[in-house]
């Protein structure tokens, strides 16, 4: 339970939720925690997750470079395979289902804006169209040379040696044969095919202008300032007088009134405000 200084805060996000006529849930790395899931939270936080990158001395930033498809693609893969099958093999928590009981239960209109790759919105049962996945799905793949346009389901089984962190085995084009990568956004990526999630943020772009008259909340989760794209997006949401935000953060909570701050993870989170609805 928390601390009698949060239960007024917990109470005002319920209250703010149950006025709301739609919800918009942005999401960062942090609320894929609470699944067991990593957030690399800097070079160390790296490292704690995948130790075998500390023995050869890279980075997530350098360890996530496309570079790696064209030079050595069982080594790129070794790293999108093995977090290919975390994800694959990871139940999203229980905060997921809380957020959908409360649309049902509330009847609101929503949209999923999400910097994680991982899918877990959908996997939850997120209307698929109803999900803006930013930098990308590592649940899709393109051709790392480009040939086309085409993106298809990543349906390929990984098997990694995890004290190389290479693959046995890569997926490929179906059109030229050329290796294959998912389709996401990495660092110093120039060649990354941003079809699929234009179309997803086009879908966002619609439901902002049929609900811009209605009650919004703003419920981010887990988005941090290293790459502030989650928080400048609820931010600016916010700015709307109709709108308000419930920053649910661990480390980086702060933002002025009047919406709220709650420093804590997303699941506890979550659980807590459901509770302050009755």
């Amino acid at each position: 339970m928390p601390h009698t200084a949060f239960e007024a805060t917990y109470v005002q996000a319920a209250a703010t939720i149950r006025r709301a006529e739609a919800m918009v849930i942005t999401a960062g790395a942090g609320m894929g925690v609470d699944s067991g899931l990593p957030d690399f939270r800097g070079k160390r936080g790296f490292w704690n997750a995948y130790p075998m990158y500390q023995r050869l001395g890279l980075s997530f930033v350098e360890a996530a470079n496309p570079a790696h498809f064209e030079r050595d693609p069982h080594f790129a893969w070794g790293f999108y395979g093995h977090r290919t099958n975390m994800y694959r093999n990871t139940t999203p928590h229980q905060g997921f289902a809380i957020l959908l009981d409360w649309i049902k239960r509330f009847n609101l209109e929503h949209f999923v804006v999400t910097s994680n790759v991982d899918g877990h919105f959908q996997t939850a049962g997120f209307n698929p169209d109803h999900v803006w996945e930013i930098h990308g799905s590592i649940h899709h793949l393109q051709c790392s040379a480009c040939c086309s346009d085409t993106i298809w389901p990543n349906q390929h089984p990984f098997e990694i040696d995890e004290t190389t962190m290479r693959a046995a085995t890569v997926p490929h084009c179906p059109s030229c044969k050329r290796v294959a990568r998912p389709n996401i956004l990495m660092f110093k990526d120039y060649a990354w095919l941003y079809q699929r999630s234009r179309a997803q943020e086009n879908r966002f772009e619609t439901f902002l202008h049929q609900n811009h008259k209605r009650s919004m909340v703003i419920i981010e989760l887990g988005a941090g300032t290293a790459i502030p794209t989650i928080r400048n997006l609820s931010e600016k949401l916010g700015q709307h007088p109709n709108a308000t935000v419930i920053r649910i953060n661990p480390w980086e909570a702060h933002i002025s009134a009047p919406h709220h701050s709650i420093s804590f993870g997303a699941l506890e989170a979550l659980q807590e405000i459901d509770e302050s609805m009755n």
